[in-house]
C-alpha cells in the first residue's frame, strides 16, 4: 500500500454513499469506479448516523482490491437536564453541537462504532435529533480514530459563532478522550464560514499539538451532479430550490481527485499526507459470516496439519518442517473443505 499511497497522495476519508438517506447520491459500486479511476488504494465511508452500507462497502471494495475503511458521521449533542439556566431551552431539549466522524481502526473500534450508532437512536429516543453525547463517546472510544467534523463539526461551529473558548474546551476534551487518535479536520468547499474559521482552527490545532487532516465531504460524483443533488436536499428538507433559507451544499462537495485536493491544500501538505497515515492505521474491515467461517476453518486446518506434520517429523527429523510443509498438507488433505 505504501507505494500506491505515495503516488495517490490523498485518500478520501469523508465519503457519503446513498445510505446517507436523502443526502448521499453515491451507490457503493459507483464509489468503486471512482476510487479505481483515481488509483486510490483506500477509501473511507462515513454515512450520516448509520452503518447501513458498512458490510456492502467492505465486501465490494475488498473484492475490487481497495482497502475499505468503515466509519460513521455522528451528531454530537448535549441534553439539557434542567431548565432556568438562562439559555431559554426547556429541560430535555437536545442541543446539537455538530457532527464528528469516527473511523474503525480495529475490531474493537468497529464494535464501539456499532454501539454508538445504536445509542444515537435508542438511548436518546425522546430527542428530536439522533445523537451521541461526549459521555457516550468517552465510554466507547477505544479502537476509533476521530475527525473533528469540518465545517459541520462542533469545534468549527463554536468558532464560527465567535466562541473561541468553547471551541478550545471542546477540542481539549476530545483530545483527552482520543489522545493520538484525534485529527483536526480542515475542509475547503468554498463556503464563507470555512474561510473565516480556518486560520483560528489551524492555530488551535497547533496550540494543542494536534495533527491536521484535509477532507472533502463527497456527496456526489462530479460538479455536474450538484443541481440534481440540490433538488434531493430540497426533497429531504421539504423545501424548494427558490428558497434561500435552507440547507445548501456547494458544487465542491464532489469526489475530488488527489491532484485537486493537493492543489487545494498546497499550503498545508501535512494535512494531505495525514490522510494516508490514517488509512495505514485502519487495519480492520467487517466481513460476512461465511467469510469469517471460511477463515476460521482455514486456520483450524492449518493448525491441525502442523500438529500432524510435527508428530510425523518427530520420528523422521531429516524431513523438511515448518509452516510451508503444513500448508502443503492442508492443500493436499481431503479433510480440508473451506467451503
Amino acid at each position: 500500500m505504501a507505494a500506491a499511497s505515495e503516488q495517490t497522495l490523498f485518500i478520501h476519508l469523508r465519503v457519503h454513499s446513498a445510505y446517507s438517506l436523502l443526502e448521499g447520491a453515491l451507490p457503493i459500486k459507483t464509489l468503486v469506479k471512482l476510487a479505481k479511476g483515481q488509483a486510490m488504494p483506500a477509501l473511507a465511508l462515513t454515512d450520516s448516523n448509520n452503518l447501513f452500507g458498512a458490510l456492502e462497502f467492505s465486501e465490494t471494495l475488498a473484492e475490487a482490491g481497495i482497502q475499505p475503511i468503515v466509519g460513521c458521521t455522528l451528531t454530537l449533542g448535549r441534553d439539557e437536564e434542567t431548565g432556568g439556566s438562562g439559555n431559554g431551552r426547556p429541560p430535555g431539549e437536545t442541543v446539537a453541537l455538530g457532527n464528528i466522524a469516527l473511523l474503525a481502526k480495529s475490531a474493537e473500534g468497529y464494535a464501539n462504532l456499532m454501539e454508538l450508532s445504536s445509542q444515537a437512536f435508542l438511548e436518546h429516543m425522546d430527542a428530536a435529533v439522533p445523537h451521541v453525547t461526549l459521555a457516550d463517546i468517552a465510554a466507547h472510544n477505544e479502537g476509533l480514530i476521530a475527525l473533528t467534523g469540518g465545517s459541520d463539526g462542533p469545534v468549527d461551529r463554536a468558532l464560527a459563532g465567535g466562541d473561541a473558548e468553547a471551541a478550545a474546551s471542546l477540542l481539549a476534551t476530545l483530545k483527552e478522550t482520543f489522545a493520538d487518535r484525534l485529527y483536526v479536520e480542515l475542509q475547503r468547499h468554498g463556503q464563507a464560514d470555512e474561510r473565516r474559521v480556518a486560520p483560528k482552527l489551524v492555530d488551535l490545532a497547533y496550540d494543542l499539538e494536534l495533527p491536521l487532516v484535509a477532507t472533502n465531504q463527497a456527496f456526489f460524483a462530479s460538479r455536474d451532479d450538484f443541481e440534481a443533488h440540490d433538488a434531493l436536499i430540497c426533497i429531504a428538507e421539504g423545501s424548494y430550490l427558490a428558497v434561500d433559507d435552507r440547507r445548501q451544499l456547494s458544487p465542491e462537495h464532489y469526489f475530488k481527485s488527489p491532484s485537486e485536493m493537493a492543489e487545494t491544500f498546497s499550503d498545508l501538505p501535512e494535512a494531505i499526507e495525514n490522510t494516508v497515515e490514517i488509512a495505514r492505521r485502519c487495519a480492520f474491515r467487517p466481513e460476512t459470516r461465511a467469510r469469517r467461517i471460511s477463515a476460521t476453518r482455514c486456520m483450524a486446518a492449518v493448525a491441525a496439519a502442523m500438529r500432524r506434520r510435527s508428530a510425523s517429523e518427530s520420528s523422521t527429523p531429516s524431513k523438511p518442517s515448518g509452516y510451508s510443509s503444513a500448508m502443503k498438507a492442508v492443500v493436499m488433505s481431503p479433510e480440508t473443505n473451506l467451503g
